[in-house]
């Protein structure tokens, strides 16, 4: 009796185990598996498809007699470029179409071509820029919609590869073909420079904040960067409202420093459009938005609620 009750013991812990290797087998297998990006996302024809839409888009809204949507992101996955807007509107002009709350326009790239876009015309959005990939989609954002400085924390290598990949995409990209980069004092390095100041008269270097902001600036344009009184849903309150916004004279700027020398000269923001924005490395108070960079390579938009699985600079 004990020897058939040692085996039956036996039998039962050898059903339970198989069992349990199945079980781990079957949700290994039904474990997503994230796809490598494709090169049509990834590359520099992803990049002239974005522009050529948003381009288009522009041509779109003038031909039926309306403004520019509000957009703070983008994603493109080749077949589609959706923009996803900080004030609903449900009105979106062919071949755009809108979600039922009129937060999303989509239209697919075959139906974006140039036909009727001047190919003179201004980019709307010149600051967005790629931030990275999520699900085989390619993320931008539009830096300038944040209304008070971007801080972007993190691994100290991973940050640099990211603002490094969001400056380069902006000097040598065609949607940022209109904007300017300045890197001010300690972040004008070597590594970040390299190149790319002899591509473009696009890049400076200052050694202050309020020597990079004053430089160039109309100010008889009234060109302060002031509150918005645009009504914005909560979780974009963070978000400039009002629109894009076309500067004459000059184009919108993209300001990079370190978050000590932002601490000592954070009163030089007064002279900040609200074209412009400021990219803070490390913790900055006041900040708008926290790009938070991963050691994994994933980078967490903070407020915006973008999830990027794979950031820019890891797509070198």
């Amino acid at each position: 009796m004990n020897l058939l009750v040692v085996l039956a013991v036996v039998l039962v812990l050898a059903l339970i185990a198989a069992i349990s290797v199945l079980v781990r087998t079957e949700l290994k297998a039904k474990r997503p598996v994230s796809a490598a990006p494709r090169a049509e996302v990834t590359g520099r024809e992803a990049l002239d498809a974005i522009d050529l839409g948003l381009r288009r888009l522009a041509a779109d809204c003038r031909r039926s007699g309306r403004s520019l949507p509000d957009v703070y992101a983008l994603g493109y996955t080749g077949a589609e470029l959706a923009l996803r807007l900080t004030d609903p509107d449900a009105h979106a002009p062919a071949p755009w179409t809108s979600d039922e709350e009129g937060e999303e326009w989509r239209a697919q790239t075959t139906e974006l071509s140039d036909a009727g876009v001047d190919v003179s015309a201004t980019q709307p959005y010149p600051l967005a820029v790629t931030v990275g990939i999520h699900k085989g989609e390619r993320v931008l954002v539009d830096l300038s919609r944040a209304s008070a400085p971007i801080s972007v924390t993190g691994d100290g290598e991973a940050v640099r590869q990211l603002v490094r990949a969001l400056v380069t995409e902006l000097i040598t990209g065609p949607v940022g073909r209109r904007a300017e980069v300045t890197l001010v004092g300690s972040a004008a390095t070597a590594e970040m420079t390299v190149g790319l100041g002899l591509m473009s008269a696009r890049l400076h270097t200052v050694a202050t904040l309020d020597e990079g902001l004053t430089d160039g600036v109309d100010r008889a344009s009234g060109g302060e960067r002031t509150g918005s009184t645009t009504a914005v849903t909560q979780v974009f309150r963070l978000i400039e409202g009002g629109g894009p916004v076309g500067v004459q004279g000059r184009a919108p700027r993209l300001f990079v420093l370190h978050a000590a020398q932002f601490v000592e000269e954070r009163a030089a923001m007064t002279n900040l459009h609200t074209a412009d924005a400021l990219l803070v490395l490390g913790e900055a108070p006041d900040f708008a938005w926290r790009f938070h960079v991963s050691a994994d390579g994933s980078l967490d938009t903070g407020p915006l609620g973008l999830w990027i699985s794979t950031h820019a600079g890891r797509l070198a």
